[in-house]
């Protein structure tokens, strides 16, 4: 009699069949591998530095620093009256680099990932989730260092008389899980297109550095909306500009927030992230066979 006959397996492991398949089960079950992936990215990128994690500070603070030198100073773009240019152009960056960060690790998770994924299974999905929670944890200390020096504008100097977050601050996890859908859904796509075409892999660097450039992150949208009125139309419906504008209205009460830009955007959001999922599930059956 054949052993095997009445073996109750324990896992099946089969190809995927749905358009959208998010198992959250089996994500649940691959927990600690999940969390292993969020500690290598934390903590092994800065491993052997000498700085280590102060490099999470001083990027975005050099960045912001010269962003005011010249964006404010040299070409004198308005931040907005009562707020310094400096907390305006932080707080920009820290949606900026959350979204970027998100956007650029996921999109390489195919390339990066690929000796592990030919060698043991595990839902492929988390690894770009691992990219996203990481990246959460070093927005959280960018968010912390804004608060820093939002609290040093407002009581300790006279640069901040008009800078008042509202009653929308309850909206930033809100905010926050869009970009991370949005950084997702489009990481994957790249990902999946960089299995069989490499060319994508040098444009997400060129495309991240003109796409920042058109998410009003160093500008008012209104600015550019009176400099350039016939291309506002570009940034205004840029889903990353609305979330700027928005993170800058619930926080330092400046910019611009619309319900209806808002919930255009989650619908991008939303759409780029299950667009990108099912890439992505597609591309992870035979992708072993064309990296």
């Amino acid at each position: 009699m054949n052993s095997t006959e009445n073996t109750d397996w324990l896992y099946t492991i089969s190809p995927k069949k749905k358009l959208i398949d998010l198992n959250f089960k089996e994500i649940w079950r691959y927990r600690d591998l999940l969390f292993l992936f969020v500690k290598r990215d934390i903590i092994t990128v800065y491993k052997q530095t000498v700085l280590g994690p102060l490099w999470y500070l001083i990027q975005p603070l050099f960045t912001t620093l010269v962003f005011t030198l010249i964006f404010n100073n040299l070409a004198n773009i308005p931040a907005g009256d009562g707020i310094p240019a400096f907390l305006f152009n932080l707080a920009g960056l820290s949606c900026w680099n959350y979204f970027s960060t998100c956007f650029t690790g996921t999109s390489s998770t195919f390339k990066s990932n690929q000796g592990i994924f030919g060698k043991v299974y595990f839902p492929r999905v988390i690894a770009p989730m691992s990219v996203v929670i990481s990246n959460l944890v070093k927005f959280g200390i960018r968010l912390l260092v804004f608060i820093g020096f939002y609290i040093y504008f407002v009581f300790f100097t006279n640069k901040a008389a008009l800078a008042a977050p509202n009653i929308s601050v309850l909206l930033l996890p809100i905010l926050i899980c869009f970009m991370a859908l949005l950084g997702l859904g489009l990481g994957m796509i790249i990902s999946s297109l960089t299995t069989k075409y490499r060319d994508f892999t040098y444009l997400v660097g060129f495309g991240m550095q003109l796409l920042m450039y058109g998410s009003a992150v160093m500008y008012p949208l209104s600015y550019f909306k009176e400099k350039l009125p016939e291309y506002a139309w570009l940034i205004e419906y840029n889903p990353m500009t609305v979330f700027i504008e928005l993170f800058r209205y619930m926080t330092l009460g400046v910019g611009t927030f619309s319900l209806g830009y808002f919930l255009y955007a989650a619908v991008v959001s939303i759409g780029c992230f299950l667009f990108g999922l099912i890439v992505f599930n597609r591309t992870e059956k035979n992708f072993i066979d064309t990296v």
